[in-house]
């Protein structure tokens, strides 16, 4: 099934709503497979300066060499970054903070999918630490280096789970391993459950953030640095494998028969990050939902809802620290 897919959007998307990248510094993370790789692959085709924040792994170090096999005139920086961990993300912050003047583009591109209910070693639920904690920290300490460009653009990624009920402000505290269990097989098979109940809380948490961050931009007067959003559709990408394997899900599911490739799930954020028209609050994704061209989409009245930017912005300064504009 997988060879009968065909890539569709990638090239429009690099030859219509793309932009030169030299001498900008682009900030990815989850760069060792998906669309991660690919956005890292496409920036720097077009001539940004690439930093990969992937955890310390044989996959970190292959997929980079990759990279510089398939730009042999890219210029990438792989940085060990556990999501996991905030101490490791303090850390390749500060080498970053260490080592650039400033940061023009950051993709909060990482993410895992309906794992099972436990807690990192600093107590969060995985899910919510890896795809929103985490990541609200990487800005907050690059925001300093995101305002020192022209437009520093941050770009989030959420995903069609954002549909659902509201945020919950349980999720985003240090209650690893006590927020729903891991559900039956039939649940998780039919993508239901208290893990997927948790993986919408983040991708809801995503989008909540972007929102929130741009309405916290505007009152500050601070028009240099735009929250994009981007989601991915229904991708084939290491996430579903990730899932299978953790019992999130069957190995097999027919659901993924409607995929789009890896490059077409990753022109969102490819949008988000080089489109020269890209405003503040812009949301790319497919307009059928799980495949098609990354268009410009309407944002869901749960996006900018007050209560889902309040509980994403307290529960996430509650666990990593204020985050001062």
């Amino acid at each position: 099934m997988t060879n009968q897919i065909e890539t569709l959007h990638l090239d429009d998307v690099i030859k219509n709503h793309s932009q030169d990248m030299t001498g900008k510094v682009v900030v990815i993370t989850g760069t060792t497979s998906g669309t991660g790789f690919v956005c890292a692959r496409e920036v720097a085709k077009k001539g940004a300066s690439v930093i990969l924040l992937n955890r310390d792994s044989e996959r970190a170090e292959k997929s980079l060499q990759q990279l510089q096999k398939d730009v042999p005139e890219g210029n990438f920086n792989w940085i060990a970054c556990d999501l996991q961990n905030f101490e490791s993300v303090r850390n390749a912050m500060k080498t970053i903070q260490s080592n650039y003047e400033k940061v023009d583009v950051l993709v909060n591109n990482a993410g895992v999918m309906a794992l099972k209910d436990y807690a990192t070693s600093d107590g969060y639920d995985v899910q919510m630490q890896t795809n929103v904690i985490s990541h609200f920290l990487i800005t907050k300490e690059l925001f300093p280096l995101l305002k020192k460009s022209e437009q520093g653009r941050i770009v989030n990624h959420s995903s069609m789970a954002r549909l659902g009920p509201p945020l919950e402000a349980q999720y985003f505290e240090a209650k690893g391993g006590d927020l729903g269990g891991d559900g039956s097989e039939e649940e998780n098979n039919n993508f239901q459950g208290p893990r997927w109940s948790r993986y919408h809380q983040t991708k809801l948490a995503n989008a909540a953030f972007t929102y929130g961050l741009k309405k916290k931009l505007e009152e500050a007067n601070i028009s240099n640095v735009v929250p994009l959003l981007a989601h991915p559709g229904l991708a084939l990408t290491n996430l579903q494998v990730t899932t299978a394997n953790d019992g999130g899900m069957e190995s097999n599911s027919s659901f993924m028969d409607q995929a789009q490739t890896a490059e077409d799930g990753a022109t969102g954020i490819i949008r988000a990050a080089m489109d020269p028209q890209a405003k503040s609050g812009n949301f790319y994704g497919p307009t059928a939902g799980w495949k098609g061209f990354p268009d410009l989409l309407v944002p869901e009245d749960s996006l900018y809802d007050d209560s889902n930017i309040r509980i994403n912005w307290e529960g996430c300064e509650k666990a990593v620290g204020k985050f001062t504009l």
